[in-house]
């Protein structure tokens, strides 16, 4: 192969590479919502349990998978941006893709004004199917007052992770829930 066919291809390689790259969520520089971060452990019944650490890495059986920062960013194990809360309770992903809300207790996915998920008063994390059915799915434990909103913006965005990976090529949409508290 001529060194001008190899450099060619790099080039095409170069702008193949940064064509696919996505652009960081609105507001990622000046950053999103205030949150509080402390300490907390969400006990699943049929999972891993996921910690919350003082310093915002998100850990799921021990290994990390988020961290979160005190302006509402999230970004994943490899520093990449994944979302960040806004002020207005919206969660914006990269390249302008909605996740959703994210109120102090609940969480609503994209398209619906209606929860999918809450966490109470005790911790206990509730999920609604689409007939608006309730299902516990463990305790948190550390989440009382302000930090109660970081375990609810955790549990929703690795809600949406497990939702597209067994739903690649679905739109997002979920049924009915308790949508107060926004």
């Amino acid at each position: 192969m001529t060194a001008l066919v190899r450099l060619g291809l790099s080039a095409t390689c170069l702008v193949a590479l940064l064509s696919c790259s996505s652009t960081p969520p609105v507001r990622w520089a000046e950053g999103g919502a205030p949150l509080v971060i402390g300490p907390a452990r969400w006990d699943r019944p049929d999972d891993d349990p996921v910690e919350i650490l003082a310093n915002g890495q998100v850990l799921e059986d021990g290994d990390p998978v988020l961290l979160i920062d005190r302006a509402g960013r999230v970004v994943d194990e490899d520093n990449e941006p994944v979302a960040i809360l806004l002020p207005d309770g919206y969660l914006a992903g990269p390249d302008n893709l909605l996740m959703g809300r994210v109120g102090v207790s609940n969480a609503a996915p994209p398209d619906s004004a209606a929860a999918w998920l809450a966490i109470l008063p005790n911790g206990q994390v509730l999920r609604f199917d689409s007939d608006g059915d309730r299902e516990g799915d463990g305790v948190w434990r550390g989440c009382e007052g302000p930090k109660r909103r970081t375990c609810t913006l955790v549990t929703h965005v690795l809600a949406m992770r497990h939702y597209r990976r067994h739903h690649p090529h679905s739109p997002v949409t979920f049924g009915v829930g308790v949508g107060v508290g926004f």
